[in-house]
């Protein structure tokens, strides 16, 4: 079993920055195949930035140049540097790992990009 829980989302003005985090526990051995979905009111969930196999980076075109994900594979943590925010950003953000054909989910933090 992992367990993932995600902290650092909120209420952010256009233009402004945020950090989300992710710290994985249980049976985790290194956070590839781990990182960030999202899910706005009614639309599907989606990709925004994720680690894959051998430490590659795969971001969504609407991110790329203003959200960064990184990561500590020591302490398994995963963190999503949002910035440069538009209201379309808004949305619930879920933490995300793969292991083997099973995916994992956090609970999920909102972030909510309004003036």
């Amino acid at each position: 079993q992992v367990q993932l829980v995600e902290s650092g989302g909120g209420l952010v003005q256009p233009g402004g920055s945020l950090r989300l985090s992710c710290k994985a526990s249980g049976s985790i051995f290194s956070i590839d195949f781990m990182g960030w979905y999202r899910q706005a009111p009614g639309k599907e969930r989606e990709l925004v930035a994720t680690f894959t196999s051998i430490g590659n980076l795969n971001y969504a075109d609407s991110v790329k140049g203003r959200f960064t994900i990184s990561g500590n594979n020591a302490k398994k943590m995963v963190y999503l540097q949002m910035n440069s925010l538009k209201p379309e950003d808004t949305a619930v953000y879920y933490c995300w790992h793969r292991y083997g054909s099973y995916d994992y989910w956090g609970q999920g933090t909102q972030v909510t990009v309004s003036s």
